[in-house]
């Protein structure tokens, strides 16, 4: 593994309304569309505005409302950086036209190939993985395996996840399509989806608070939130938190589904050069640091993990496949 460390994951917002001022193209200044709440993002912004004079005019919202926004205003979009969570959105916006591909010898030699567009329309600035989350008190770490074996009899009524229209679970689907094939996945979720201890509702958090209440024994949630929880302020979330403990599926073959979230300039991009440089800066020691410091959401107190190797473009690339399948398996 490279510097890049891949600590931090970028969390979506309720979509800013105050539009940035359209301006001539200049170097002393870049817009970004971040999914990530402004104050997870804004003390790197300012540093890097501190290092290089260059300022950062930042519009925040959800990931698929950035999405459509950046569709709608074309052209004339005053967006130079698109920052978004998850592979598949970052392979939806480079279907829909709205990311330009660059080139960068610092990002090519900072972010490792499966973690990056292979034609330079993307690149991570973060990774988390997807384990299973389970009830220590009612799970024996011993009986878990794999994402496959969770199909397995054992754990009929026991599972709690959330809703297919979650990009999360779509790209999950994906990385098993590409490594098991439709059919041998379509079998899969036909079985999985009977093992649901309950319609999937909720988020991620959900999920956790459900295991933790014994609605359901294991979940699969990605590792920030459970990281949030346990940092929280709320003694409700530490409580439920400290009830659950992390397993790391598919140690034995692939590795643990990890997913990214990302940046990428824009086909509008008026400011070219100075997002390259904004994008070369998050994948710095610097920023890297102050995402692991701040943040707390790389798993490092539950051990090193596998992971899949799989280039993360694929996820993009089956999504459509993955969303059919789940929907002819039932999975709401």
């Amino acid at each position: 593994m490279s510097k890049f460390m891949f600590r931090n994951i970028f969390l979506s917002a309720t979509m800013a309304f105050t539009l940035l001022a359209c301006s001539s193209p200049q170097s002393s200044e870049v817009n970004l569309y971040s999914a990530r709440k402004e104050q997870l993002i804004k003390p790197m912004l300012d540093e890097f505005t501190r290092q290089t004079g260059i300022k950062v005019n930042l519009v925040t919202g959800k990931a698929d409302a950035l999405l459509q926004r950046l569709q709608s205003e074309g052209a004339n979009s005053p967006a130079d950086v698109l920052i978004t969570t998850d592979a598949g959105r970052l392979h939806r916006a480079k279907q829909a036209g709205v990311l330009q591909a660059v080139s960068s010898a610092v990002l090519t030699k900072s972010i490792p190939a499966s973690y990056r567009d292979p034609q330079g329309y993307w690149f991570g600035l973060s990774l988390r993985a997807r384990p299973i989350i389970y009830a220590k008190d009612r799970v024996q770490a011993v009986a878990l395996s794999s994402y496959e074996a969770l199909a397995d009899e054992q754990w009929h009524k026991r599972i709690c996840i959330r809703s297919s229209s979650n990009i999360y679970n779509q790209s999950l689907v994906a990385s098993m399509i590409a490594a098991n094939g439709v059919q041998a996945t379509e079998t899969w979720a036909n079985r999985f989806v009977k093992n649901f201890a309950r319609p999937p509702k909720g988020g991620d958090r959900d999920q956790i608070k459900a295991v933790a209440s014994g609605q359901c024994d294991i979940a699969i949630a990605n590792t920030y939130y459970l990281g949030q929880m346990i940092h929280s302020d709320k003694a409700e979330q530490k409580s439920a938190a400290a009830k659950v403990a992390v397993f790391w599926p598919n140690t034995s073959d692939r590795g643990t589904h990890v997913n990214i979230s990302g940046a990428a300039v824009t086909q509008s991009a008026k400011h070219k050069d100075a997002a390259i440089k904004l994008i070369e800066f998050l994948t710095s020691d610097v920023a890297q640091q102050w995402y692991a410091d701040t943040n707390l959401e790389y798993p490092v107190s539950w051990g090193t993990f596998k992971a899949d190797t799989i280039n993360l473009s694929k996820l993009g690339e089956l999504n459509a496949e993955a969303v059919k399948l789940m929907d002819r398996a039932g999975w709401q």
